[in-house]
């Protein structure tokens, strides 16, 4: 049943990578591979998450590996690595964690009770450092599988073919 719930996080994870991927008028070949890739890297991290790793290496883990297909795909389709990568990790960004800062923020103005501000406080910095954490964790993930591989750039192997 865990495995079930996972290939749907999967899925919609690269659902959801198909539709940033349109939002940002990517070219129509790369659509499916983006998919794809935003379902292996939503497959990863929850995969991860589901065997006991925390939510920032796995994160971490899941845009890494996005980052490295990312780099393949970019030389079999003559495109950008970021025009994989960046929609790929994007369903990985941790927007209810924000979410629930946001209100943390909003519920502090009118608490009274000091035990209630106290713990309400705490989840709220909680929730924003895991945030900031799990951003920090995407950026660098998808950065240095681009840092580490080649330095050319697919136009310059592109003029160096011909």
């Amino acid at each position: 049943m865990i495995v079930l719930e996972i290939l749907t996080k999967a899925f919609w994870s690269g659902i959801a990578a198909v539709g940033f991927a349109i939002l940002f008028n990517v070219p129509k070949r790369t659509l499916f591979p983006i998919g794809a890739m935003g379902a292996i890297g939503g497959f990863i991290k929850f995969g991860s998450m589901f065997l006991g790793i925390g939510i920032v290496l796995a994160s971490f883990i899941g845009a890494s590996l996005i980052g490295i297909i990312s780099i393949q795909m970019a030389h079999m389709k003559k495109s950008p690595p970021l025009i994989f990568s960046i929609p790929g990790v994007i369903p990985m960004v941790p927007g209810a964690f924000a979410y629930r800062m946001m209100l943390g923020f909003i519920a502090l103005i009118d608490l009274e009770d000091k035990d209630v501000y106290i713990q309400t406080l705490i989840d709220t910095v909680n929730n924003g450092a895991k945030m900031i954490f799990i951003l920090i964790s995407l950026a660098i993930g998808v950065s240095i599988p681009m840092l580490i591989s080649r330095k050319e750039t697919i136009k310059k192997l592109k003029e160096t073919t011909n």
